[in-house]
């Protein structure tokens, strides 16, 4: 069994940064990173590999968002730069054994409770 716990999220101004984190991810997983915006799906951040090797982004957050991981804290992070009124969301870490760029919530088996991320304008 695998618990996931988000921290990090907060209010922010436009243009500022924020570092999400995600306790529990056991190092054997991929982990990914979703949000989820008021009144919208779930939509597909970014994902790493379980060696880390390896990261994945959606085109709206490549090149601000960066994902990455300690496994010996089996902690996750995603760095987010560059943040707009449109990236406001609950923000969830999610683990799968799927392998590659894994942007669909059906294949991951265990998700966080989520961090409110807030940008202001």
């Amino acid at each position: 069994q695998v618990q996931l716990q988000e921290s990090g999220g907060g209010l922010v101004q436009d243009g500022g940064s924020l570092r999400l984190s995600c306790a529990g991810s056991d190092s054997t997983y991929t982990v990914g990173w979703f949000r989820q915006a008021p009144g919208k799906e779930r939509e597909y951040v970014a994902n790493i590999a379980w060696s880390g090797g390896t990261t994945y982004y959606d085109d709206s957050v490549k090149g601000r968002f960066t994902i990455s991981r300690d496994n010996a804290k089996n902690t996750v992070y995603l760095q987010m730069n560059n943040l707009n009124p449109q990236d406001t969301a609950v923000y969830y870490c999610a683990a799968t054994r799927a392998l590659g760029i894994v942007r669909s919530t059906q294949m991951y088996n265990y998700w966080g409770q989520g961090t409110q991320v807030t940008v202001s304008s």
